[in-house]
């Protein structure tokens, strides 16, 4: 099976490489049809930090002064893929001065005199389909100044890629990676002189994958919140292309966008930020505000689950639960075992979280992230709730897919006395210890306390003889179990009470408690935040109850309550700091 794989993945890379090859004997475009629209936005701050030298790729920091990033070393294939998706070219035309443009036109005719011929990296569909819609969308910034032998290359390249694109976009991986390369085609043909014969295919195309990978309830396989906002961001760019080309968007690409739009609402926090579940981030700044603006949808969040997502919310207070079984397959690939954890945001601020990605640290960071431990939920025996299987090659790279995964996640959510009632289960630990996990929150109206119980019983005969054994292999001590509530690196905890409660304040003056019944040993204990645009994971505390199950059921109750608001005359204008800046 693994020589099957490797020769699979062998011959993709012949072809895609044979192919680029072949479409630089293709005739030139030589013009713009109109002239493009930017659409996609960067970091100002991080643009700034690329004009000083300080390169930060998939999580490596390099300091090159005035170097040619195809120059430098590769650290790893994360670094060459992100290079090569030039998404640092939105990063400077987000300065858009001087400085940034005589960068990106480095960087880009370097690009173009090392690999536009077809040869060497980044000649992958999804990696050509990034840098067409990025080479479009900010064409007049990087052509301003340049003379005509610039200009003509710069438009041989783009045709160049075009062209690729519509013979290997069918081998981009099914999902955002085929998204990106069909929008990128379609980009194209839309855009350049001579190319238009490429637009109907890839509207068809695109309607095709619209249709086979959103869901009726606008929602992807992978489940991953921030990749579902791309991929509504790249539909309404093609939707604003077409129509600004005078063409029709296929009814399946139209009917997409209306289906996601609601979703991503349901999963977007009090502070605007996506719940950062199964490998997503919170999404670029106001990158999802834009995308709902464009698309022109006005419906309000769905109700029930959206995307196998649960959504509390009352006042200032928002509660997202992983309330579905993990994505299972070629979607697991970059799946989190984290079945009924939550996430909490208080205003603008973000109180109880998500270990988060950890794949731009590297593999190990990657991996943990993934396990239930670094999600607020149970961890029983040391176990994740669902299991990495062995590597298997996905694309340029090796993958686990998630295994022995929950199946049966039962889940209701009701209007209760002052709030709403949140009621789940999974059977991820039934077949290891013979055990269900079961999960109730009660927000209040006033958005003012979250109520939790979580519970660990059998539930037949069967269950009952196989948590005897694991009994017994313990010697009758019973099962360690940990719930745990990752706290966001903004939030300043302390034991309190004598060590039975937690006090949490946040940047915006409000002070939360966390208390727990007897029973249950109540710690601090460190934990990490893992996000994209860092150098390193940062430091983050966790409060964790823990004890041991001794009987078929077993019962732990604890609350979380908004102790002091921000006053009334203060408004919460404390600034983030998005990403690391290197002096």
């Amino acid at each position: 099976m693994a020589r099957t794989a490797g020769w699979s993945a062998a011959t993709t890379r012949f072809l895609n490489r044979f192919h680029a090859r072949l479409a630089a004997r293709g005739r030139p475009a030589t013009a713009f049809v109109s002239s493009p629209e930017p659409r996609s936005t960067g970091r100002f701050a991080r643009g700034r930090q690329l004009c000083a030298g300080n390169l930060m790729f998939a999580g490596h920091f390099v300091e090159a002064r005035g170097a040619m990033i195809w120059d430098l070393a590769t650290p790893d294939a994360a670094w060459d893929e992100e290079i090569h998706s030039f998404r640092w070219l939105d990063d400077l035309a987000a300065v858009g001065d001087m400085r940034a443009r005589a960068v990106a036109q480095d960087w880009l005719w370097g690009w173009i005199d090392r690999y536009g011929n077809g040869r060497g990296d980044g000649w992958l569909p999804e990696a050509a389909g990034q840098r067409l819609i990025r080479s479009i969308h900010h064409a007049l910034f990087v052509l301003r100044g340049t003379d005509a032998d610039r200009s003509a290359r710069f438009y041989r390249a783009l045709a160049r890629q075009t062209v690729f694109l519509s013979r290997r976009w069918k081998a981009s991986p099914p999902g955002l990676p085929r998204f990106e390369a069909l929008t990128g085609l379609l980009y194209a043909g839309l855009a350049l002189e001579g190319m238009a014969g490429h637009v109907d295919p890839a509207r068809r195309a695109l309607a095709a994958e619209c249709a086979a990978q959103v869901d009726a309830q606008g929602g992807i396989p992978t489940r991953n919140p921030e990749e579902l906002l791309e991929v509504f961001t790249l539909l309404t760019w093609a939707q604003a292309a077409l129509e600004a080309a005078a063409h029709a968007p296929d009814p399946a690409l139209t009917d997409a966008i209306v289906r996601i739009a609601p979703t991503l609402r349901a999963l977007r926090h009090a502070d605007g930020g996506l719940a950062r579940f199964q490998g997503g981030g919170r999404g670029i700044d106001g990158r999802l505000d834009q995308a709902l603006i464009a698309s022109g949808v006005r419906r309000k969040p769905r109700e029930g689950l959206a995307m196998g997502y649960a959504r509390l919310a009352f006042a200032r207070t928002s509660v997202i639960v992983d309330a579905a079984p993990p994505p299972h397959g070629p979607a697991s690939a970059d799946a989190h075992a984290s079945t009924l954890a939550f996430e909490l945001t208080s205003g603008r601020r973000p109180l109880i979280v998500s270990c988060g990605s950890g794949a731009v640290f590297g593999e190990d960071w990657r991996r943990a992230g993934r396990a239930t431990p670094s999600h607020s939920t149970l961890c029983l025996d040391g176990y994740s709730s669902a299991r990495l299987g062995a590597l298997k090659p996905i694309g340029g790279a090796e993958r686990e897919y998630l295994e022995d995964a929950p199946e049966d996640v039962p889940v209701q959510i009701t209007s209760a006395a002052g709030g709403l009632r949140f009621e789940g289960g999974h059977d991820g630990y039934r077949g290891t210890h013979g055990l269900t996990h079961a999960r109730v929150l009660d927000l209040a109206q006033d958005g003012r306390m979250l109520s939790g119980e979580d519970l660990l019983m059998t539930l037949n005969d069967l269950d009952v003889r196989l948590f005897d054994r694991r009994m017994d292999a313990a010697t009758l001590g019973g099962l360690p179990w940990q719930v745990r509530f990752h706290l966001h690196p903004d939030v300043d905890a302390a034991l309190d009470m004598g060590g039975n409660a937690v006090s949490m304040a946040l940047r915006s003056g409000e002070i939360w408690v966390f208390r727990a019944e007897s029973g249950a040993k109540l710690t601090l204990e460190p934990s990490v935040y893992l996000e994209k645009g860092r150098i390193r994971p940062r430091a983050a505390k966790q409060v964790v109850l823990s004890g041991r199950a001794m009987e078929y059921a077993t019962r732990i109750r604890w609350t979380l309550a908004k102790a002091r608001d921000t006053a009334i005359a203060v408004r919460d204008l404390v600034e983030d700091v998005a990403e690391d800046e290197p002096s």
